[in-house]
Formats: structure tokens, sequence, C-alpha cells
């Protein structure tokens, strides 16, 4: 007897495992709590056995049983294969889009001004950016590459270092030629310091403090100037002259050759732990429009 098809209770059972709640799984998959635990349950009354262990009350615990567990790497890599065939049946339609994540500020000041190389390189690829701030899952959003900042480790992503980072202050030329005085790291302490508050979460990544301790800075104090929550906007502020930004090599680098900031005391070197990677699904990586984004994306980093 051939086995009915229970795609949509197998998706609600894999999404409830993953985020151990019917509400969570729910709000990705577009449909209410009680619709989710409805799903589940028709999928258990048809395997004639429970996926969730449950207390005294019948009330569901989100622990999926000893034989749910074993099941559920399977029932992931099936409906990866799924996603990646309709992906091939894309392939061959008139309609290519390629959907790409990346942050607001990493758009702005570097893959904005150089996209349209891509784009004359494959005219007959859309490309769709995805500039949210908040964590994105590929296979629910279908999104196709992406490129992340951090330490490299991204579950069920692979990850290509794409470029490594430092941090140095900057400022506007007026006001270097206003504020002469900035001869030495010292003398930042009567300047306007604009700090990065996008970069708040991100172990590893200097800050103000960390740049002035390595300039050999002893006890300086930081906390007081303006505060950005945004990447490109810190280094806006600095273009505008409110002050000096400890700007990110990777976002600082068009604004520096353009002649619109002046990188300050360049003999202090400061690196970042973490660094710009490649991101995409594994079952993905194979696909055309993602394997020549990637492959742009390295020649664009390689001509500098």
């Amino acid at each position: 007897m051939k086995s009915p098809v229970h795609l949509n209770a197998l998706r609600a059972f894999e999404a409830s495992a993953r985020h151990k709640s019917f509400s969570a799984a729910a709000a990705e998959l577009n449909v209410t709590p009680a619709a989710v635990g409805q799903l589940v349950r028709t999928l258990e009354e048809w395997l004639g056995m429970p996926l969730f262990h449950r207390a005294s009350s019948g009330r569901v615990r989100l622990v999926p049983t000893e034989a749910a567990e074993r099941a559920l790497p399977d029932i992931r890599a099936g409906f990866d294969r799924l996603a990646l065939g309709l992906e091939r049946l894309k392939e061959g339609s008139a309609s290519n889009v390629l959907t790409v994540t990346v942050s607001p500020a990493f758009a702005a000041k570097w893959l904005l001004p150089r996209i349209d190389r891509f784009q004359a390189a494959w005219p007959d690829t859309d490309v769709r950016l995805d500039t949210n701030h908040k964590p994105v899952d590929f296979a629910v959003q279908r999104v196709d590459v992406g490129v992340r900042y951090g330490p490299g480790n991204w579950p069920g992503l692979e990850a290509e270092k794409l470029m490594e980072e430092e941090v140095y202050p900057v400022c506007s030329p007026g006001l270097l030629r206003e504020h002469g005085r900035l001869r030495k790291p010292t003398d930042l302490a009567r300047e306007i310091l604009i700090h990065d508050l996008s970069m708040d979460g991100y172990t590893g990544f200097p800050s103000w403090m960390a740049w002035l301790k390595k300039a050999g800075v002893a006890g300086a104090a930081t906390p007081r100037g303006m505060q950005i929550n945004n990447s490109a906007a810190v280094l806006q502020a600095a273009i505008d002259g409110h002050g000096v930004a400890l700007a990110r090599s990777v976002m600082v680098r068009d604004d520096l050759a353009a002649g619109r900031l002046v990188r300050l005391f360049p003999e202090v070197e400061c690196a970042s732990a973490l660094a710009y990677y490649v991101v995409y699904r594994p079952e993905c990586g194979n696909l055309p429009r993602v394997k020549a984004f990637r492959d742009w994306l390295f020649t664009e980093v390689a001509a500098g």
C-alpha cells in the first residue's frame, strides 16, 4: 500500500523539533500554533507512535522521542533535496533570481558600488538583496548566498573566508586641516570619537579602547562621543566632519580612495579577530548562479 504524503505534517514536526516550540514553528510556517499541533498529531496517528514525550496530563513537552530524534536528520536532508530540486527547476525557467543576504552597511559601502560589474557579466540573473539585520534561515527564506561577518562558523552553511579586516581611526580632510594637532594617538583625547554600536555584540571586534591600548595610550577614557548603530552611518558622520571614527578597513576602502576620509596613525596596526565569509547551503554550492556570484566576489576582492 502506498504511503500518503504528509509533507506539511513533516514540515510542522521538523520545525517544532528544531525550535522546541509549536509557537516558534508556527511563526516560521506562517500558521497558528494550533494548526502545527494538529499537523503533528495527524502524523503521529498515521505512524501509530508518539513523536514527542508527553506528561501524564497529555500535555506535549517538545522533546522528541528517541525514534523521532533518529529520523530528524533524514527528514531534514529530504527537505534539503526537495529545495534543491526546486532550485534546479528554477534554473530552467525564464526567471533566474539570485537572492543575496548581506548587512545594510556592507551593501552600502562595499557591494552596491560594485554590483554593476556582476550584472554586466550575468545580465540574465536578477539580483535580489536581503539587508535584514536579523539572522536569516536560508532554506525557509529561499536565500541563495550571503556575506556574513564573524568567526566563520554558522550551522548548516558552508563558509569560505572572503576578506580579513583591521580597524583604524579616520577623519575628514577638513577636520584634519582644522585640527592639525592630530600628530600622535594621545591627541585623540581632545577629539570627539565616533563609536560603532553595531559591533557591540561581536566578541573579538576591537573597540576604541582596544585600539588606544594597541597604540600605547594608557588610561584612555572613551565612552564619551558620538554613538551610532550602523557602520555606514559611522563613516558618513566622519565624512561630515563630526569627529574621528574607528573605521573598518573593508567598509572604508572606497572613501579613502576617493579622498573623503583620511587614515590616521597608519603605523598602528589593529587586526580584527573576525572576517567576512561567503556563506551558502552545501546543497546549493554548485548551482550556476550561486557559483557565479561566489566566484565574482573573490575576483572583486583579488582586484582590490
